[in-house]
């Protein structure tokens, strides 16, 4: 090949390259319908290659009709061209039994009677079910709008003000006017991405970390970048070296027993990480679905920051019930604001009436205290228990958490957890392998364990089963 050919081949290459970069951009929503392009000489700088490269390649996708040029005013995305968002293409697509879409589906949809030592929440036995009977009773002597009216834009007062006074027992200092009640947790933790993230913006996430947060993200089109995890909190250095090179928008983690690893925030570790998101201006939104978990409560960061770059948010899906579902984000008063906004503008208006007074109801009765005392003493036997039988398997717990429900385990001999979890899927047991969780998906031996729905036989069969048919 001759020297004018060779170059042909390069320009030619590069011209491909960035007609694939703009689709790819269009593809995943980073650019919208009737959005302007780059211009050809800024393109043409970001991606190291001639202008006339770009004009070629914008004359290509303007022939097909994914771009249009208006005279005088550079290249825009055609308005018809944006296919329906399908989250399982925004990313490279993966193994579905490391989805967190597939492994959400596996624990949503299996039958009651399928044991499911994987999934996240109590079963139906360990919860308050006399207590949430009394609250629903109260139900039928209320006034007929709490059964037929849409919630007020903030959630129930009395609600709220229940939810203050635990604030303060966390050492967090919030007004009403910080706080804005929510359909759940998973909601409220959309309604601050909706608020602050942009399609391309950069957020940061633990490795691993609770899965759906990184299927919430994927909605978002959002670049997600993990944070390894230590058991005193993410790898700090680590965390500062991201913020100063990758400059992320938000930061997502839990600070009480975290999920999946059941580990707990240090107080050194804590200010760290604060010390670094005020120097590079990150919002962090601090989830506390787990706290009433722990024995003795952990640093919160909301405390520590004041809620001024912290948002807390929770719920009671994972102490009350997941059918009675609320949450609520406590933040800066003027975030609150626009927060209602959106909620009016997604779910017009807040959580269900009916709802919020099962659970204020609870709250209030004195009974959930009792509860939740004795939800911890039977998981500090189940965690115990279930780490010896595990441990006669050869699986060995990561740590042992101070509370919470989920043992984080890695496999002998570093076999595979995904196709430790497809065997026994297999046999209608639901498993949470480790890759699920991690960005990175470096945590291949890993299985997450929910220590309350591991009691039946016939897991503990299965898992056997498995692990000898992925040994041999």
């Amino acid at each position: 090949m001759d020297g004018e050919a060779r170059t042909k081949g390069r320009s030619g290459t590069r011209t491909v390259d960035v007609i694939s970069a703009i689709r790819a951009k269009i593809a995943g929503r980073a650019l919208g319908s009737g959005d302007r392009l780059p211009s050809i000489r800024s393109l043409a700088a970001s991606m190291s290659v001639s202008p006339s490269t770009v004009v070629e390649a914008y004359d290509r996708l303007a022939a097909e009709g994914l771009i249009r040029a208006r005279r005088g005013a550079g290249f825009y995305v055609s308005p018809t061209v944006m296919p329906p968002l399908a989250l399982a293409e925004v990313e490279p697509r993966r193994d579905r039994a490391v989805d967190p879409f597939w492994v959400s589906r596996q624990s949503l949809d299996a039958d009651a009677a399928v044991p499911k030592p994987g999934c996240g929440w109590l079963p139906p036995a360990w919860m308050p079910e006399a207590a949430l009977r009394r609250a629903v009773r109260a139900l039928a002597r209320a006034d007929a709008s709490l059964l037929t009216d849409y919630g007020s834009t903030r959630g129930a007062p009395a609600l709220r003000r229940l939810l203050l006074a635990r604030l303060t027992e966390d050492a967090i200092e919030a007004s009403i006017d910080q706080l804005v009640l929510t359909g759940s947790g998973t909601q409220a933790t959309d309604l601050v991405c909706r608020f602050l993230l942009r399609p391309g913006d950069t957020v940061l996430v633990d490795d691993p970390c609770y899965f759906n947060f990184r299927a919430l993200l994927r909605a978002h089109q959002v670049k997600i970048l993990g944070v390894p995890y230590t058991p005193s909190g993410p790898d700090v250095a680590r965390f500062e070296a991201i913020l100063a090179s990758e400059r992320p928008r938000l930061y997502i983690t839990n600070s009480a027993l975290h999920n999946p690893t059941g580990a707990t925030l240090s107080l050194p570790t804590a200010h760290r990480l604060l010390t670094a998101a005020a120097a590079h201006d990150l919002t962090i939104i601090e989830d506390d679905i787990f706290g009433d978990f722990e024995p003795e409560r952990s640093p919160r960061l909301a405390a520590l920051d004041g809620l001024a770059r912290v948002i807390r948010i929770g719920s009671f899906s994972k102490t009350l019930s997941a059918s009675v579902r609320c949450g609520y984000i406590a933040a800066r008063a003027d975030w609150i604001e626009h927060l209602v906004d959106l909620q009016v503008a997604t779910s017009f208006g807040g959580p269900s009436p009916v709802a919020t007074a099962i659970i204020a109801g609870v709250l209030a009765g004195g009974s959930y205290r009792k509860h939740m005392d004795e939800l911890r003493q039977r998981l500090t036997r189940a965690r115990r228990e279930v780490a010896r039988k595990l441990q006669g398997l050869g699986l060995e717990p990561w740590l042992m958490p101070r509370g919470g429900f989920f043992l984080w385990c890695r496999l002998p001999g570093e076999r595979d957890a995904t196709q430790v979890a497809r065997a026994a899927l297999e046999e209608d047991v639901v498993l949470a392998p480790g890759n699920v969780f991690s960005v990175s998906e470096t945590a291949t031996s890993f299985l997450r364990f929910n220590v309350a729905q591991s009691n039946d036989p016939r897991m503990w069969d299965v898992m056997r089963r498995a692990l000898r048919a992925r040994a041999g």
